[in-house]
């Protein structure tokens, strides 16, 4: 991790880049879980979810929303900040045992009715070892501009 100041300016339409992959453990579940009070039986109960439509248990989603976005956090930028996330959804099952990476589009630029700053929306797919996408969400950011 390091820093890097990327001014509104220097964000380019479509300029996409790609994170390293992650394997989801069991660990990470049990964790989760922990962390969140969600010991729902979809995530945390085999023999249950042997008898379930996946046949296996399922990753939280929140829990792979964590994950991926933590895997685009590989450079700090000072001039940026996060105002949130958009248009968050879980479109395909993740299991211990699959190995997901982050693909990171930038979508939108606007201005911001904060003077000196622009906004930039970041499109993020999660997609999992069979290149299938597992979430996808929108990232929306208030980044200063060089000049103002």
């Amino acid at each position: 991790m390091y820093f890097k100041s990327t001014f509104f300016e220097d964000y380019q339409l479509q300029d996409k880049r790609v994170t390293l992959g992650r394997t989801i453990t069991e660990t990470d579940f049990v964790v989760h879980a922990g962390h969140t009070g969600d010991f729902f039986p979809h995530h945390m109960d085999a023999e249950w979810c042997a008898t379930q439509p996946f046949k296996q248990r399922i990753a939280h989603g929140t829990m792979i929303f964590s994950i991926g976005i933590g895997l685009t956090a590989s450079e700090i930028n000072p001039e940026a900040m996060s105002k949130g996330y958009d248009k968050l959804r879980f479109v395909k099952p993740v299991f211990i045992g699959d190995t997901i990476h982050s693909e990171i589009t930038i979508s939108e630029k606007g201005e911001s009715k904060r003077p000196g700053y622009g906004t930039v929306t970041e499109h993020v797919e999660i997609i999992n070892q069979h290149g299938e996408v597992v979430l996808v969400c929108d990232h929306l950011l208030v980044v200063k501009k060089k000049v103002h």
